[in-house]
Protein backbone atom coordinates (compact mmCIF):
# COMPACT_ATOMS: atom_id res chain seq x y z
CA UNK A 1 0.00 0.00 0.00
CA UNK A 2 1.50 3.52 -1.04
CA UNK A 3 0.67 6.21 1.36
CA UNK A 4 0.49 9.87 0.23
CA UNK A 5 0.60 12.76 2.15
CA UNK A 6 0.60 15.54 -0.08
CA UNK A 7 -1.49 15.95 -3.69
CA UNK A 8 1.81 16.78 -5.38
CA UNK A 9 3.50 13.79 -5.24
CA UNK A 10 0.66 11.63 -6.54
CA UNK A 11 1.38 9.44 -9.95
CA UNK A 12 -1.41 9.91 -12.71
CA UNK A 13 -3.53 6.45 -11.91
CA UNK A 14 -6.32 6.98 -14.40
CA UNK A 15 -8.92 4.64 -14.33
CA UNK A 16 -8.46 4.16 -10.63
CA UNK A 17 -11.43 2.82 -8.35
CA UNK A 18 -11.78 5.75 -5.43
CA UNK A 19 -13.70 6.07 -2.62
CA UNK A 20 -13.44 8.95 -0.13
CA UNK A 21 -14.20 9.77 3.73
CA UNK A 22 -12.75 10.33 7.15
CA UNK A 23 -13.11 6.84 7.69
CA UNK A 24 -12.61 7.36 11.81
CA UNK A 25 -12.40 3.78 13.39
CA UNK A 26 -12.11 1.86 9.82
CA UNK A 27 -15.11 -0.10 10.84
CA UNK A 28 -17.09 -3.14 9.58
CA UNK A 29 -19.21 -0.38 7.36
CA UNK A 30 -15.86 1.04 6.15
CA UNK A 31 -14.71 -1.87 5.32
CA UNK A 32 -17.91 -3.25 2.90
CA UNK A 33 -17.05 -0.02 1.09
CA UNK A 34 -13.26 -1.04 0.74
CA UNK A 35 -13.96 -4.21 -0.49
CA UNK A 36 -16.61 -2.95 -3.11
CA UNK A 37 -13.48 -1.18 -4.13
CA UNK A 38 -11.41 -3.84 -3.97
CA UNK A 39 -13.39 -5.92 -5.89
CA UNK A 40 -14.45 -3.76 -9.06
CA UNK A 41 -10.51 -2.53 -8.93
CA UNK A 42 -9.18 -6.77 -9.18
CA UNK A 43 -11.62 -7.04 -11.87
CA UNK A 44 -11.37 -3.79 -13.88
CA UNK A 45 -7.30 -4.71 -13.23
CA UNK A 46 -6.71 -0.94 -11.84
CA UNK A 47 -5.70 1.33 -8.91
CA UNK A 48 -7.66 0.72 -5.84
CA UNK A 49 -7.31 4.24 -4.09
CA UNK A 50 -9.09 5.65 -0.45
CA UNK A 51 -8.99 9.67 0.33
CA UNK A 52 -9.19 10.32 3.79
CA UNK A 53 -8.27 13.38 5.46
CA UNK A 54 -6.18 14.38 8.84
CA UNK A 55 -7.15 16.20 11.33
CA UNK A 56 -10.74 15.05 11.55
CA UNK A 57 -12.65 17.60 9.85
CA UNK A 58 -14.95 18.55 12.48
CA UNK A 59 -11.43 19.58 14.37
CA UNK A 60 -11.30 22.25 12.33
CA UNK A 61 -14.82 22.93 11.03
CA UNK A 62 -16.51 22.99 14.87
CA UNK A 63 -14.86 25.81 16.64
CA UNK A 64 -14.35 25.15 20.24
CA UNK A 65 -15.37 21.92 20.57
CA UNK A 66 -12.61 18.71 19.37
CA UNK A 67 -14.60 15.55 18.81
CA UNK A 68 -13.37 12.98 20.51
CA UNK A 69 -11.87 10.36 17.28
CA UNK A 70 -11.52 6.46 17.27
CA UNK A 71 -7.77 6.50 15.95
CA UNK A 72 -5.04 8.41 15.41
CA UNK A 73 -4.04 8.84 11.73
CA UNK A 74 -1.37 6.24 12.39
CA UNK A 75 -3.88 3.70 13.88
CA UNK A 76 -5.96 4.73 10.90
CA UNK A 77 -3.47 3.58 7.96
CA UNK A 78 -2.13 0.39 10.17
CA UNK A 79 -6.00 -0.94 9.76
CA UNK A 80 -6.13 0.44 6.42
CA UNK A 81 -2.64 -1.51 4.98
CA UNK A 82 -4.54 -5.23 6.04
CA UNK A 83 -7.53 -3.85 3.71
CA UNK A 84 -5.24 -5.00 0.55
CA UNK A 85 -5.56 -1.30 -0.92
CA UNK A 86 -3.13 -0.20 -3.28
CA UNK A 87 -2.80 3.47 -2.73
CA UNK A 88 -4.42 5.64 0.37
CA UNK A 89 -3.75 9.42 0.02
CA UNK A 90 -4.32 11.91 3.55
CA UNK A 91 -4.82 15.05 2.62
CA UNK A 92 -4.50 17.81 5.43
CA UNK A 93 -7.25 19.07 6.82
CA UNK A 94 -7.65 22.76 7.45
CA UNK A 95 -9.49 25.89 7.03
CA UNK A 96 -8.58 26.52 3.63
CA UNK A 97 -9.47 23.26 2.09
CA UNK A 98 -12.67 23.35 4.27
CA UNK A 99 -13.76 25.84 1.89
CA UNK A 100 -13.41 23.92 -1.46
CA UNK A 101 -16.66 23.66 -2.99
CA UNK A 102 -18.26 19.82 -3.70
CA UNK A 103 -17.54 20.01 -7.97
CA UNK A 104 -14.25 22.06 -7.39
CA UNK A 105 -13.06 19.39 -4.94
CA UNK A 106 -14.58 16.61 -7.61
CA UNK A 107 -12.77 18.29 -10.77
CA UNK A 108 -9.62 19.45 -9.31
CA UNK A 109 -8.60 16.67 -7.16
CA UNK A 110 -10.67 13.40 -7.52
CA UNK A 111 -10.84 13.49 -11.63
CA UNK A 112 -8.01 15.44 -12.15
CA UNK A 113 -5.20 13.13 -10.83
CA UNK A 114 -7.36 9.75 -10.42
CA UNK A 115 -9.69 10.03 -13.93
CA UNK A 116 -11.75 7.32 -11.80
CA UNK A 117 -13.79 4.74 -13.54
CA UNK A 118 -15.62 4.56 -10.43
CA UNK A 119 -16.51 6.01 -6.97
CA UNK A 120 -17.45 4.43 -4.22
CA UNK A 121 -19.39 6.39 -1.25
CA UNK A 122 -21.39 5.26 1.53
CA UNK A 123 -24.63 5.76 1.84
CA UNK A 124 -24.40 9.11 4.15
CA UNK A 125 -21.18 10.21 2.58
CA UNK A 126 -20.94 14.12 2.04
CA UNK A 127 -17.96 16.58 0.95
CA UNK A 128 -17.11 19.74 0.36
CA UNK A 129 -18.28 23.21 1.33
CA UNK A 130 -21.00 23.06 4.06
CA UNK A 131 -21.34 19.29 3.07
CA UNK A 132 -23.11 20.21 -0.53
CA UNK A 133 -21.51 16.76 -1.98
CA UNK A 134 -23.82 13.96 -1.39
CA UNK A 135 -23.85 10.27 -2.94
CA UNK A 136 -27.12 11.87 -5.74
CA UNK A 137 -24.53 14.94 -6.53
CA UNK A 138 -21.93 12.60 -6.97
CA UNK A 139 -23.98 10.30 -9.29
CA UNK A 140 -25.02 13.45 -11.04
CA UNK A 141 -21.73 14.22 -11.58
CA UNK A 142 -20.35 11.01 -12.48
CA UNK A 143 -22.74 11.17 -15.54
CA UNK A 144 -21.23 13.94 -16.45
CA UNK A 145 -17.28 13.16 -16.07
CA UNK A 146 -17.62 9.79 -17.40
CA UNK A 147 -17.66 7.47 -14.02
CA UNK A 148 -19.65 5.25 -12.63
CA UNK A 149 -20.80 5.79 -9.35
CA UNK A 150 -21.91 3.13 -6.06
CA UNK A 151 -23.33 4.08 -2.96
CA UNK A 152 -22.79 1.22 -0.26
CA UNK A 153 -25.78 0.23 2.03
CA UNK A 154 -25.21 0.70 5.47
CA UNK A 155 -24.19 -2.88 7.48
CA UNK A 156 -26.31 -3.17 10.92
CA UNK A 157 -25.70 -5.32 14.44
CA UNK A 158 -28.79 -6.36 15.95
CA UNK A 159 -31.16 -3.55 13.93
CA UNK A 160 -28.19 -1.18 14.52
CA UNK A 161 -26.08 0.95 11.89
CA UNK A 162 -22.64 0.41 12.39
CA UNK A 163 -21.25 4.14 12.18
CA UNK A 164 -18.64 5.73 13.96
CA UNK A 165 -21.00 7.96 16.07
CA UNK A 166 -23.02 4.80 17.14
CA UNK A 167 -19.13 2.97 18.77
CA UNK A 168 -18.10 6.18 20.02
CA UNK A 169 -21.19 5.53 22.19
CA UNK A 170 -20.95 2.16 22.74
CA UNK A 171 -16.71 3.10 23.88
CA UNK A 172 -18.07 6.34 26.32
CA UNK A 173 -20.80 3.83 28.17
CA UNK A 174 -17.69 1.02 28.57
CA UNK A 175 -19.11 -1.66 25.81
CA UNK A 176 -15.51 -1.71 24.52
CA UNK A 177 -16.02 -6.02 23.61
CA UNK A 178 -19.21 -4.93 21.69
CA UNK A 179 -17.25 -2.31 20.01
CA UNK A 180 -14.68 -4.10 19.04
CA UNK A 181 -17.03 -5.89 17.50
CA UNK A 182 -18.58 -3.45 15.43
CA UNK A 183 -15.08 -2.19 14.42
CA UNK A 184 -13.60 -5.05 13.37
CA UNK A 185 -10.51 -5.34 14.94
CA UNK A 186 -9.66 -4.57 19.16
CA UNK A 187 -10.20 -1.38 19.86
CA UNK A 188 -7.13 0.58 21.63
CA UNK A 189 -4.34 2.84 21.04
CA UNK A 190 -0.81 3.73 21.51
CA UNK A 191 -0.17 5.91 24.47
CA UNK A 192 3.30 7.45 26.23
CA UNK A 193 4.53 6.00 29.30
CA UNK A 194 4.38 8.91 31.98
CA UNK A 195 5.19 9.08 35.78
CA UNK A 196 2.70 8.43 38.36
CA UNK A 197 2.28 8.91 42.00
CA UNK A 198 3.98 5.48 42.40
CA UNK A 199 0.56 4.21 44.53
CA UNK A 200 0.33 1.42 42.55
CA UNK A 201 3.69 -0.34 43.69
CA UNK A 202 2.97 0.66 46.98
CA UNK A 203 -0.08 -1.90 46.90
CA UNK A 204 1.37 -3.84 45.38
CA UNK A 205 0.40 -3.54 42.06
CA UNK A 206 2.75 -1.61 40.13
CA UNK A 207 1.25 1.30 37.18
CA UNK A 208 1.96 2.53 34.03
CA UNK A 209 0.09 5.77 34.00
CA UNK A 210 -0.39 6.59 29.91
CA UNK A 211 -1.67 9.14 27.67
CA UNK A 212 -2.81 8.31 24.01
CA UNK A 213 -0.50 9.34 21.47
CA UNK A 214 -3.81 10.70 19.73
CA UNK A 215 -4.21 14.37 21.70
CA UNK A 216 -8.30 13.56 21.21
CA UNK A 217 -8.24 9.76 21.25
CA UNK A 218 -11.83 8.63 22.58
CA UNK A 219 -11.06 6.16 25.79
CA UNK A 220 -13.87 4.42 27.72
CA UNK A 221 -16.06 4.78 30.22
CA UNK A 222 -13.91 4.96 34.21
CA UNK A 223 -13.33 1.67 35.27
CA UNK A 224 -11.08 -1.75 35.36
CA UNK A 225 -10.73 -2.82 32.02
CA UNK A 226 -8.99 -6.66 30.94
CA UNK A 227 -6.28 -5.57 28.05
CA UNK A 228 -3.64 -6.57 26.30
CA UNK A 229 -0.44 -4.76 25.45
CA UNK A 230 2.44 -4.50 23.48
CA UNK A 231 5.84 -3.12 24.55
CA UNK A 232 8.58 -3.36 22.39
CA UNK A 233 6.86 -5.49 19.98
CA UNK A 234 5.92 -8.33 22.81
CA UNK A 235 2.40 -8.71 23.69
CA UNK A 236 1.72 -8.74 27.26
CA UNK A 237 -1.85 -8.72 29.46
CA UNK A 238 -2.82 -6.97 32.42
CA UNK A 239 -5.41 -4.73 33.91
CA UNK A 240 -6.06 -1.17 33.53
CA UNK A 241 -7.83 1.47 35.23
CA UNK A 242 -9.43 4.18 34.16
CA UNK A 243 -10.92 7.05 36.60
CA UNK A 244 -10.00 9.19 39.67
CA UNK A 245 -9.07 7.26 42.15
CA UNK A 246 -11.42 7.74 44.79
CA UNK A 247 -10.67 5.64 47.05
CA UNK A 248 -7.82 8.19 48.24
CA UNK A 249 -10.28 11.24 47.26
CA UNK A 250 -8.48 12.03 43.98
CA UNK A 251 -9.89 14.29 41.64
CA UNK A 252 -7.58 14.04 38.82
CA UNK A 253 -8.02 11.55 35.54
CA UNK A 254 -5.62 9.30 35.51
CA UNK A 255 -4.86 6.20 32.94
CA UNK A 256 -2.66 3.28 34.60
CA UNK A 257 -1.81 0.17 33.66
CA UNK A 258 -0.66 -3.13 35.34
CA UNK A 259 0.74 -5.81 33.61
CA UNK A 260 0.78 -9.27 34.89
CA UNK A 261 4.27 -10.28 33.47
CA UNK A 262 6.65 -7.45 32.93
CA UNK A 263 10.18 -8.52 33.32
CA UNK A 264 10.88 -4.65 34.50
CA UNK A 265 9.22 -1.70 35.31
CA UNK A 266 10.95 0.96 33.79
CA UNK A 267 9.05 1.69 30.61
CA UNK A 268 9.06 5.21 31.59
CA UNK A 269 9.06 7.70 28.12
CA UNK A 270 8.47 4.49 25.70
CA UNK A 271 5.34 3.74 23.49
CA UNK A 272 2.69 1.01 24.19
CA UNK A 273 -0.47 -0.40 22.59
CA UNK A 274 -3.51 -0.50 25.16
CA UNK A 275 -6.18 -2.67 23.60
CA UNK A 276 -9.30 -3.07 25.74
CA UNK A 277 -10.55 -6.31 25.95
CA UNK A 278 -13.31 -6.43 28.37
CA UNK A 279 -14.67 -4.14 31.46
CA UNK A 280 -14.55 -5.68 34.76
CA UNK A 281 -16.10 -3.18 36.48
CA UNK A 282 -17.34 0.00 37.59
CA UNK A 283 -14.55 2.34 39.32
CA UNK A 284 -15.50 2.16 43.50
CA UNK A 285 -14.25 3.69 46.60
CA UNK A 286 -13.05 1.31 49.06
CA UNK A 287 -13.28 2.13 52.67
CA UNK A 288 -9.47 2.00 53.73
CA UNK A 289 -6.27 0.30 51.05
CA UNK A 290 -6.62 -3.17 52.59
CA UNK A 291 -10.15 -3.49 50.74
CA UNK A 292 -8.43 -2.13 47.55
CA UNK A 293 -6.09 -4.62 47.17
CA UNK A 294 -8.50 -7.81 48.14
CA UNK A 295 -10.68 -6.38 44.84
CA UNK A 296 -7.38 -5.57 42.63
CA UNK A 297 -6.79 -10.04 43.89
CA UNK A 298 -10.09 -10.53 42.53
CA UNK A 299 -9.64 -8.24 39.03
CA UNK A 300 -5.99 -10.31 38.57
CA UNK A 301 -8.36 -13.36 39.23
CA UNK A 302 -10.95 -12.46 37.01
CA UNK A 303 -8.53 -11.45 33.67
CA UNK A 304 -6.08 -14.11 34.46
CA UNK A 305 -9.36 -16.40 33.66
CA UNK A 306 -10.47 -14.23 30.62
CA UNK A 307 -6.82 -15.06 29.30
CA UNK A 308 -7.21 -18.43 28.23
CA UNK A 309 -10.08 -16.94 25.84
CA UNK A 310 -8.02 -14.73 24.03
CA UNK A 311 -4.47 -17.06 23.73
Amino acid sequence: MDVYRSLGKIPQLPGSIVTIGTFDGCHRGHQEIIKKVNSIAESLKKQSVLITFDPHPRHILQRGYKLPILMHINKKLEILETCHLDVVVVIPFNKEFSQIKADTFLNEIVVKQFKPSWVIVGYDHHFGFEREGSPKFLTQYGKEYGFDVDVVDPITDENVIISSTHIRGLIKQGYVRRASFELGWVFGFEANVIHGAGRGKSLGFPTANFIPEEKNQLVPANGVYFIRGRINGNNLYGMCNLGVRPTFDETDFVMEVHFFDLESNNIYGKKITVEFLERIRDEKKFSNPEELINQLNKDKQNCITLMRKYN
